[in-house]
């Protein structure tokens, strides 16, 4: 299992030299297990990279894109970037979305809604390749098989309808909680991120924020960095990368995060701590 960072900021995009290292497009990660198609977590604004990076080995082989793409939830930084990708522009692609049901339709129709003039030049379903949508209910666990490919979806606490996913394939696992509302204790973790954090390879955490911003930001949805090695640790991960950077953050004050975050992780109960960046590789390998 391999996993790709195309996006990696959190809320909003964002551009100058201060963001160069660690990247300003939002959440998208690319999961690659031999012999299955691609596996895409998030649509933020990474998703137009990724596009092009698909872009080259499909056009050399003449095969439209088959791909699955996971969808935490529907805040812009997790879906401005399908109107973007590129191999959706070709027929006979067909990318598959999975995501959090919602009460205001379905995922389709939702999504539609925010593709379509005049918030965008054509409508969503005026792409030449297919796009098909499979509502997760919100509330038990939700077991998905891609081929070799097992996911666990689970409800985790965010604003508005949001899912964890862990990922298991070739004997490795990665769990990916892009946007999680840290306790007011910062120190209890819900039941369904353990479920989904335990024992695996890699956790990727949102580490949004410090935890001077946390106090007067508790409530917005996301964690500290603090929290995201607490995390980590109570459910026995062996990595953990942070992500979901706030776009305040300059990459020498992530790198500060980093430093901090390493000093906190227990020696010998985590592996290792990273802070995620764009176009970073991380071979999880096979048993």
């Amino acid at each position: 299992m391999k996993i790709t960072y195309y996006g990696t900021r959190g809320s909003c995009p964002c551009s100058s030299d201060q963001y160069r290292r660690y990247g300003g497009n939002t959440s998208c990660v690319l999961v690659e297990v031999d012999g299955e198609p691609p596996l895409i977590l998030d649509l933020g604004t990474g998703l137009r990279a990724l596009g092009d990076a698909l872009d080259r080995p499909l056009r050399a082989t003449g095969v439209p894109l088959e791909a699955t793409a996971l969808l935490t939830h529907l805040h812009y930084d997790h879906i401005l970037g399908l109107p973007f990708f590129s191999p959706l522009r070709v027929p006979g692609a067909v990318l598959d979305v999975y995501g959090p049901a919602q009460e205001q339709g379905s995922l389709h129709d939702v999504l539609a809604g925010a593709v379509q003039p005049p918030f965008f030049p054509i409508h969503m379903g005026e792409f030449r390749g297919e796009l098909r949508f499979h509502d997760i209910a919100i509330g038990d666990p939700a077991e998905l098989r891609f081929g070799s490919i097992a996911v666990t979806a689970r409800p985790i606490p965010h604003r508005g309808h949001t899912l964890g996913f862990r990922v298991e394939a070739d004997g490795r696992s990665m769990a990916y909680l892009p946007d999680h509302q840290a306790p007011a204790d910062r120190r209890t973790v819900d039941e369904g991120v353990l479920a989904l954090c335990d024992g695996v390879d890699l956790v990727v955490h949102d580490a949004q924020y410090t935890d001077d911003e946390f106090v007067t930001m508790s409530d917005w949805g996301h964690s500290t960095v603090a929290y995201a090695v607490h995390v980590a640790v109570e459910a026995g991960a062996k990595r953990l990368a942070l992500f979901h950077h706030d776009p305040s953050h300059s990459d020498r004050e992530i790198d500060r995060l980093l430093v901090r975050a390493r000093r906190l992780a227990a020696p010998g109960r985590l592996g290792s701590v990273t802070a995620a960046s764009e176009r970073a590789t991380v071979d999880l390998g096979r048993t």
